[in-house]
């Protein structure tokens, strides 16, 4: 029996375009791949171990004909639409009190800042969750294992009474290693609004 439900943000509410931030990066870097280099300052900078102030040097040391607004430019392309009937279904689950709601993502502060400002509604989206988890808030991030003991533990929650939405493969594999009821879902096919009907045998 669900009685916790664990979302992830990132194409599960805003949509994102993951494979068009790619290509327009590449583009703008002149680049055909992300260095390791490029990749661990992501990492750091989404668990919140360096400030936005130290991604953004790196950036422009690395390709000083950016500037950084074009840098925050390119950095922001994945974020698009948040869709307001994805609003609707978490305020209507929020008002049921049938389950604790929880927010787990993988968010920048470069990313809930643009949130925040483009988003008109983000604040009454968050006041609908008992906990709101980003990663460089707290500094883990998914799909490591100890983000999810992080929560199981932080909130007294028994991995088989919860149930986590990612449309993240890997982050998925994590929470089923403890025992964490998953949905995988598929951004280009399914909705979260769907979710007691294709997870209707949890409930």
């Amino acid at each position: 029996m669900i009685k916790t439900i664990i979302f992830d943000f990132g194409n599960v509410f805003i949509n994102l375009d993951i494979e068009g931030f790619t290509q327009n990066a590449f583009k703008h870097f002149k680049i055909d791949e992300l260095s390791e280099e490029m990749m661990a300052f992501n990492s750091f900078y989404e668990q919140g171990l360096i400030s936005t102030d130290e991604f953004l040097e790196f950036y422009t040391e690395n390709f000083p004909k950016l500037s950084e607004e074009d840098l925050i430019g390119i950095w922001n392309f994945m974020l698009k639409d948040f869709p307001k009937h994805r609003l609707d279904f978490i305020k209507d689950l929020k008002q049921t009190s049938k389950y604790k709601l929880i927010l787990l993502s993988n968010t920048n502060e470069l990313h809930i800042e643009w949130i925040k400002k483009n988003v008109s509604f983000y604040e009454e989206f968050k006041n609908c969750f008992d906990a709101f988890y980003l990663s460089h808030d707290i500094h883990l991030r998914k799909p490591n294992r100890d983000i999810f003991e992080f929560v199981l533990n932080k909130n007294n929650l028994n991995a088989e009474d919860c149930l986590f939405v990612d449309d993240n493969k890997d982050n998925i594999k994590s929470a089923n290693a403890l025992h964490i009821n998953t949905w995988h879902i598929n951004p280009e096919t399914e909705d979260i609004t769907t979710l007691f009907k294709v997870k209707s045998h949890l409930f």
